[in-house]
């Protein structure tokens, strides 16, 4: 088999099989260390660490420097070892510091996110109830409310007091000329059938009443 041919198939895509960088690269449990990290800044922020660190550092200072302490020594002026110790600590503070940082601004991008969608939904909301109370009160305008009933009431009471008191002055003014043909015939003499006067009287006025009744003859 000729070592330089070409292997056929896509070139675009590894072969399998074999050592992948894949397989070394390590995958911690990211929210397990975001936990750690946060819980790191945490303690770095709180004023028992700044009082811890203080303290060491004096007794590092102090053990190093006092003529007392000489024959145990360990880190001399200019304290190469407890400068490498803080260089060291700020090289890991830092990105877990920022690590932390991070899964904050999630924090907060995801509360934000939420408020936004409560906010919007509560803006349909309020609108919906708006367009329903407009249709409520346009429904509503239609209907007979009390006030409506109470003041017809009103209106009928008022009419029937008129007519009332109109069916009141009819029959008044009805009653006045009977009372008057009431007096009237009260105040005449009453006619006696044993007077002769009244009798002649009577008889001469329908004679002269039928003689005026009829027509003269030719």
């Amino acid at each position: 088999m000729n070592p330089m041919r070409r292997r056929s198939g896509d070139l675009s895509t590894p072969r399998a099989g074999g050592l992948s960088l894949g397989a070394l690269r390590p995958s911690p449990d990211g929210d397990v260390f975001g936990r750690f990290s946060e819980e790191v800044a945490r303690f770095f922020g709180t004023a028992r660490f700044l009082v811890a660190q203080t303290i060491m550092v004096g007794f590092w200072i102090l053990l190093n420097t006092a003529a007392l302490f000489n024959a145990i020594r360990w880190d001399k002026y200019p304290f190469i070892l407890l400068n490498l110790m803080f260089s060291t600590q700020a090289a890991y503070a830092a990105p877990l510091i920022l690590l932390a940082q991070n899964r904050q601004a999630e924090r907060e991008r995801a509360s934000v996110e939420e408020d936004r969608e409560v906010a919007s939904r509560t803006q349909a909301d309020a609108e919906f109830l708006g367009r329903e109370l407009s249709s409520l009160r346009i429904t509503m305008s239609d209907v007979v409310t009390s006030e409506d009933l109470t003041s017809a009431v009103e209106q009928v009471g008022d009419v029937l007091s008129r007519l009332e008191s109109r069916i009141e002055a009819l029959m008044s003014g009805a009653a006045s000329p009977n009372a008057t043909t009431g007096a009237s015939a009260v105040g005449a003499p009453a006619a006696n059938p044993a007077d002769p006067s009244v009798s002649s009287t009577g008889s001469a006025g329908s004679s002269t009443a039928t003689s005026a009744a009829e027509p003269p003859s030719d």
